[in-house]
């Protein structure tokens, strides 16, 4: 008999057996304007009928960074694929938008079918918070990449009605800035991270003081906070000129981003309190204020740009949902391109 598929590393069988156990997860995600949904060559989604007049559709893609190596060190595996749809679904939000559906794209050595199901369950699971629906995706196996590691990648589609998508351009000197609490480190900085925990020899197992009793890999792999739900509700309730999802750059190189030239934010970081992993990975590692700044979220995972009247129903709104935020800083002129400077 001649050489086969799977003697080149390719198991076709296990493929499919990862499909099978996929379908139930995706299924807790369907939307009713899913028209054909995992399994079929393309997902087909109806954008929602008689909710726009004019509807534009928003896309987004990323992946989740070395966070995965941490991940495979811990053998834990159902909380990256939360972290996967929250990058993207939280970068679509920005916008105004409200995620539809995400898809998703596994790539490894060797097709491990219980570790990737937990992976695509984290995945079920993050479009679950996120409420849009896992139309489809793709598993791919490499072989001769390194063992069992794999890497993902995750898109998303959303939509918003024409008349409300944030530009940022009604924004003005005096607007206030809300910061939306993290719930850690989310997933960038890991290459930092990664290098610190190096250096120290310290174990994912280790339970640091710093760290209220928590495992290194408890605190490191706790999966990005998915705002879609509650900004939603706030873009509902208040004037909304503005957000940011913070991530790589940090504060410092994302809040310009939703602003428009002439301005510049100034955020106070003593109104907000910084999580506690942030001040032990920057103790443990000898690292700057300023590289901690431009490099992690330092606590505050989305900011939202708000007239000033509109700060306490804002954070009333959010507190009724859970939702730790804060007044952390205000919007003021400034000249050429929008900037951002955080103020000890």
């Amino acid at each position: 008999m001649g050489l086969t598929y799977k003697d080149a590393g390719v198991d076709i069988e296990a493929g499919d057996a990862l499909v099978e156990r996929i379908k139930p997860l995706a299924a807790r995600t369907l939307r009713p304007e899913v028209v054909s949904g995992v399994g079929g060559f393309g997902g087909l989604f109806a954008i929602p009928p008689g909710k726009y007049r004019e509807p534009v559709l928003v896309s987004g893609t990323d992946g989740v960074g070395t966070k995965i190596k941490l991940a495979i060190a811990a053998g834990k595996h159902d909380t990256v694929g939360i972290d996967l749809v929250a990058m993207s679904v939280n970068d679509v939000l920005t916008s105004g938008a409200e995620p539809l559906f995400f898809l998703d794209y596994l790539a490894t050595g060797r097709l491990d079918v219980e570790q990737a199901a937990q992976v695509v369950a984290g995945v079920a699971e993050g479009c679950a918070r996120a409420g849009c629906t896992l139309l489809g995706g793709e598993t791919a196996e490499h072989p001769g990449s390194h063992g069992n590691e794999y890497d993902l990648a995750g898109f998303c589609v959303g939509v918003v009605e024409r008349s409300r998508i944030l530009t940022g351009r009604s924004i003005r000197p005096g607007d206030a800035l809300l910061g939306l609490a993290s719930s850690g480190v989310h997933s960038n900085g890991f290459s930092l991270v990664r290098r610190i925990l190096s250096d120290a020899r310290l174990a994912l197992d280790a339970r640091p003081p710093e760290l209220g009793g928590k495992t290194v890999s408890e605190v490191l792999l706790e999966p990005t906070r998915i705002y879609v739900k509650d900004v939603l509700s706030l873009l509902g309730a208040v004037e909304v000129r503005g957000l940011a999802h913070i991530t790589g750059s940090g504060l410092p190189g994302n809040v310009p981003r939703c602003l428009p030239d002439g301005t510049r934010a100034v955020l106070e970081a003593r109104r907000w309190p910084r999580p506690a992993v942030f001040d032990w990975l920057q103790r443990l590692g000898g690292v700057s204020d300023a590289e901690m700044d431009s490099t992690f979220n330092m606590g505050l995972g989305m900011v939202a740009v708000v007239p000033p009247a509109a700060v306490q129903p804002a954070l009333a709104l959010l507190a009724a949902r859970g939702v730790p935020a804060w007044e952390v800083g205000r919007v003021e002129a400034s000249s050429g391109e929008p900037t951002a400077v955080i103020v000890r």
